[in-house]
């Protein structure tokens, strides 16, 4: 497609989860921080909640991607599991061997995990098992899931669990049943969506990686109409960009300016446009080149740097 017009090595702008693009914002980064001390030192649970697009699988993987040998990490990216499917999951993740009987019970899957975890602490390994959209767990799972977090020694726990999820967790996580579970979660972290700033950042970011060396991509009015649709979510980002600079390379251009964005938001049904959400489907052209006149020119006389 673009990537010989803008000399790209590759896709700057996918949606797939790749931690050589993480971009280690301020709210990111301490994210990461924070998860990582958790685990060192030894916490049982740990749980990291952020909307929708924000990243929280890429920062999973950049979790699992930044501990060394002396971890073994179970991930478990569906978690919309029975309790005995989730054990069964975490015993294929850990390498543990199951009885061969085709009557395999929870209580046999159990006993399995418990001698193996016994194993990897005596070998000083530390488990870790990483669980993404967790908001999506049944509550007879996770309670499975926090019996499992019961197995310790008189020192340390023989496995720690880091939880991802959508805001929506917090309602789960209140239900009278799993209680206990909550009170077991040491640390939390809400992730923040990028800045203006930041979004300006990210951009460039994944460009470079991509293998951009040309000047500005974004003009100002189209980094202020990405921000002012995207919200800051990394995923919408992504989409706008990537339909964006399909526009921009169909005209033969090599900059994106207002009409790209505002051709790549029209195309993405996901992103409810400032008019659609007010309900002025009805301005007409000439009224919106002037609505974004007046946005041109009080970003000349109050200039953001990016």
């Amino acid at each position: 497609m673009y990537l010989q017009h803008f000399g790209l090595n590759e896709f700057p702008f996918s949606i797939t989860p790749d931690t050589s693009y993480y971009f280690a914002s301020a709210s990111y980064q301490d994210a990461l921080n924070t998860v990582i001390f958790a685990v060192t030192t030894g916490e049982g649970f740990i749980k990291v909640t952020g909307e929708v697009g924000t990243g929280k699988t890429l920062l999973c993987r950049k979790l699992m991607s930044s501990l060394d040998q002396s971890y073994k990490i179970a991930y478990v990216p569906n978690p919309y599991l029975e309790p005995q499917s989730l054990l069964m999951v975490l015993a294929e993740e850990l390498n543990i061997s199951l009885p061969s009987d085709t009557q395999v019970t929870q209580h046999l899957i159990l006993n399995a995990l418990t001698h193996a975890l016994l194993n990897f602490a005596r070998d000083n390994i530390k488990v870790v098992v990483c669980l993404d959209e967790v908001q999506a767990m049944p509550i007879e799972t996770l309670e499975a899931l926090r019996l499992l977090s019961n197995l310790e020694t008189e020192k340390r726990k023989l496995l720690q669990v880091v939880i991802f999820g959508q805001p929506e967790l917090e309602d789960k996580l209140n239900h009278p049943s799993i209680r206990q579970l909550k009170q077991r979660i040491t640390f939390n972290y809400q992730l923040d969506l990028l800045s203006r700033d930041e979004m300006a950042y990210y951009l460039n970011h994944r460009l470079s990686i991509a293998g951009y060396h040309g000047s500005r991509m974004f003009g100002r009015i189209a980094l202020f109409l990405m921000y002012f649709h995207s919200k800051g979510v990394p995923r919408l980002i992504n989409i706008l960009a990537h339909k964006a600079l399909l526009a921009t390379y169909g005209k033969g251009k090599h900059q994106v300016g207002m009409r790209e964005v505002l051709a790549a938001v029209s195309d993405t049904q996901s992103i409810e446009t400032t008019w659609r959400k007010i309900g002025l489907k009805s301005l007409s052209v000439t009224m919106l080149f002037g609505l974004f006149g007046i946005i041109l020119l009080m970003l000349i006389n109050n200039p953001k740097p990016y």
